[in-house]
């Protein structure tokens, strides 16, 4: 029996472990809840609310301090909860909203209008935001202001002309964090029951054209139940981190950053790529020493034993094996960590030498960290102010004489693939 806090694991086992991140359970659940509150809206949506304890009931036996609490807060609500923010929390939580900004603000203007000149005319494409966004910010176990500055500021910064945020008893902080980011009101519910309400519509809440952010369980199964009526950011799962380290790593620093991912939640899958083989021992001394006073132990203990280290031979076969795990989050703990970066292709995230924390990709440097879990980094990259952005193309054809090859392509290939009403159609522009 392997006692270890890091269980040694080998590649295949760890990129095996990939899970779907919705459970047929957790469809079997949050579909009922997703279908009563499409079907019953406001009332399906406050009921939902007080059986889960997002709010307390109005009046009624039992009813006490707290009852009837908002089940939507407007912006004016927004901008009350800001201003009762003590001023010092107020200017941190303002810097670290500037930083997503600039750094969205920057993706935006790398993209630009596209105009191709075709026989005869024009084709080209224009960028346009969707119109309403839904954003929600996890607030169960720990309220997350960050991800309502991540999600809530990039679309503003995308153009979304309306912005609502939901997230289960909003924190002072996450209300407060709401109000900086512009968000036009908060839905104070969570789980299957808000994604419901962001997706179909419910009291203020107009139906949504796109809903992301990070969420457990029944907020992922709801959102792929929704998905049909709504686009969605991406099926995330549980956390992940992968620390890549040689010999120059500081055993406290890699344990520190396992813990800070581990602590997020017990299914959270902390994993070393170790190329020293000693490093796994100084390390699992660390997180023994570090687990004595982290008011998070108990959940952190669970996911390290999720989680696992890799040594390595090369560091070929660490790159090799960085990219068969393909983690949300990617940190190099390498002497030469800049000139491995670029050979490294299935990543959420990169974190490029020991300075540059995981957690302060968390906590605002500027970067999205709504990212791909599950090893489906290979295939899509995290949130940007590019999911919030549709491109649309447009044709305009001036002189027909000069389409005439454009148009006779068309005829041609109507006929090739028997659709004759195409190729007469294109025909009648002869």
């Amino acid at each position: 029996m392997n006692a270890r806090l890091l269980p040694l694991r080998s590649v295949p086992e760890l990129a095996r472990r990939r899970r779907d991140p919705v459970s047929k359970q957790a469809l079997a659940e949050a579909a009922p809840i997703v279908d009563a509150v499409r079907t019953g809206g406001e009332a399906a949506l406050r009921e939902y609310a007080e059986r889960f304890g997002d709010v307390r009931p109005e009046g009624g036996a039992g009813a006490g301090a707290g009852a009837g609490a908002p089940l939507f807060y407007d912006r004016a609500a927004l901008r009350e909860a800001l201003a009762r923010l003590p001023a010092g929390d107020r200017a941190r939580l303002e810097r670290v909203a500037e930083r997503i900004r600039g750094f969205a603000e920057a993706q935006y203007r790398a993209l630009c209008p596209v105009a191709v000149s075709v026989p005869g005319g024009v084709a080209e494409h224009q960028i346009a935001p969707v119109e309403r966004a839904g954003c929600y910010a996890p607030g169960g176990r720990y309220p997350l202001a960050s991800s309502v500055l991540m999600t809530a500021v990039t679309a503003r910064v995308a153009g979304v002309r309306d912005v609502w945020v939901a997230s289960p008893k909003p924190h002072a902080l996450s209300l407060a964090a709401a109000a900086i980011a512009g968000a036009d009101g908060v839905l104070a519910a969570g789980g299957a029951h808000a994604i419901a309400a962001l997706a179909y519509g419910a009291g203020p809440i107009a139906p949504r054209d796109i809903i992301v952010g990070p969420g457990n369980r029944y907020v992922t199964a709801a959102k792929q139940l929704v998905a049909g009526a709504v686009a969605i950011d991406m099926l995330a799962g549980p956390s992940e981190l992968t620390v890549f380290a040689d010999d120059g790593a500081d055993p406290g620093t890699v344990a520190a950053d396992l813990l800070a991912q581990a602590e997020h939640d017990p299914d959270a899958v902390p994993v070393l790529v170790a190329l020293d083989p000693r490093l796994p021992d100084r390390v699992e001394t660390e997180l023994t020493r570090q687990l004595r006073d982290l008011p998070s132990a108990a959940i952190a203990r669970a996911a390290l034993a999720n989680g696992g280290v890799i040594v390595v031979a090369s560091l070929d076969e660490g790159i090799a094996a960085c990219d068969a795990i393909a983690p949300e989050h990617l940190q190099l703990e390498l002497r030469d960590a800049a000139a491995v970066a670029p050979r490294l292709g299935h990543y959420g995230a990169l974190f490029v030498g020991a300075g540059a924390a995981e957690v302060l990709g968390d906590y605002g440097a500027g970067p999205n960290h709504v990212l791909p879990t599950g090893g489906t980094a290979r295939s899509t990259g995290g949130l940007s102010v590019y999911t919030f952005l549709r491109v649309r193309t447009w044709l305009r054809i001036d002189d027909r004489a000069a389409a005439v090859p454009l148009i006779e392509d068309a005829i041609w290939l109507g006929r090739a693939e028997g659709l004759e009403g195409h190729a007469r159609a294109a025909e009648r522009r002869l």
